[in-house]
């Protein structure tokens, strides 16, 4: 995989209105999955590892100890990684707007991204193959429910881990840290230096279910616009239904890089954002099968060059990937 031309960039503020329709099919509840589902749905038996304690949070990013190393297939006797063998893909809920983390590309028709090659590094940790993976397009406001439904393996989809939702799922190691920004219309005065607190009447918008709404919400001044997603937040901008939009740098660098008329702001990132790979909330054993994958993406080089093919241009040369934190 390779960056989008530089020739797409200048095209795609025209072609983000389209992309918005498919993040509003999304909020509609339709999927997009990159394999074809299954014509018989696998049976759901119950995992044998023990349910998730509530974390005492006084670190959210604190995970499982990662197994030895990588087993077998043959090896693994865990019910809900036995499941996931046994019908012959892994799936993952993730994003199909949100650019560079996982956006479908506008030549090829494929899902790509940051996200997308973490998610296809655990599918060739199981399988061999990093095409055994099932990418089916959900919401942020989807991806909880999902998991608790089993109804996707694992969320690849930007997620910041926290106490909340420690409480409801399980995460992976911290493969992630971004930090919740604003990006703003070049139209406003003084756009390049403001922050959430100089928009007051402004209107902000930030999707539904995210962690930046939250923090959003709790600043006072702005005034709340909401949709589905981030491509949903930058379309209604365009439409001059909003001034800004909050959310994980990353993700802004995504939009930005869509839309020259915007900038994100020189202002200091409001929060941590430690991202993880969402899981069901009793797969223990798969959460330490996934860190024993990340350990080794980061250990051999191969985060690093993900994380270059990705974001380099836009935020620099990689940095140190997060330190895990381990012992939950």
């Amino acid at each position: 995989m390779s960056l989008l031309p530089t020739v797409l960039r200048r095209r795609l503020p025209a072609l983000v209105a389209v992309v918005g329709l498919g993040a509003l099919a999304g909020c509609s509840g339709v999927t997009y999955a990159e394999t074809p589902l299954p014509t018989t749905s696998p049976s759901k038996p119950s995992s044998s590892a023990p349910a998730v304690a509530a974390p005492t949070c006084d670190n959210a990013t604190q995970s499982y100890d990662p197994l030895p190393n990588l087993p077998s297939r043959a090896a693994i006797s865990d019910a809900s990684m036995r499941r996931i063998i046994d019908k012959g893909y892994l799936t993952v809920g993730i994003s199909a707007d949100t650019y560079l983390f996982g956006a479908r590309n506008a030549f090829t028709g494929g899902i790509e991204g940051f996200d997308i090659d973490m998610a296809r590094a655990v599918a060739k940790a199981i399988f061999g193959d990093p095409n055994k993976v099932q990418l089916r397009v959900i919401t942020a406001g989807d991806r909880i429910p999902l998991l608790k439904s089993r109804e996707v393996d694992m969320v690849a989809r930007n997620m910041s881990m926290t106490c909340g939702r420690w409480n409801d799922i399980a995460f992976s190691a911290e493969y992630y840290r971004s930090g919740q920004k604003v990006l703003v219309s070049k139209a406003l005065p003084g756009a390049k230096d403001l922050s959430l607190a100089d928009l007051k009447g402004k209107k902000v918008c930030a999707p539904t279910g995210t962690t930046s709404l939250t923090k959003l919400q709790q600043v006072k001044g702005p005034v709340v616009v909401t949709a589905g997603t981030h491509t949903g937040c930058l379309v209604l901008l365009q439409q001059g239904k909003a001034d800004a939009i909050t959310g994980d740098d990353t993700v802004l660098a995504g939009l930005a890089a869509q839309d020259p008329n915007t900038v994100i702001t020189s202002a200091k990132a409001i929060t941590v954002e430690p991202y993880g790979l969402g899981l069901n909330k009793d797969d223990t054993y798969l959460a330490r099968y996934v860190n024993r994958v990340i350990a080794d993406l980061e250990a051999d080089g191969q985060w690093k060059a993900i994380y270059n093919r990705w974001l380099a241009a836009p935020l620099g040369p990689a940095p140190a990937p997060p330190t895990p934190v381990y012992g939950r």
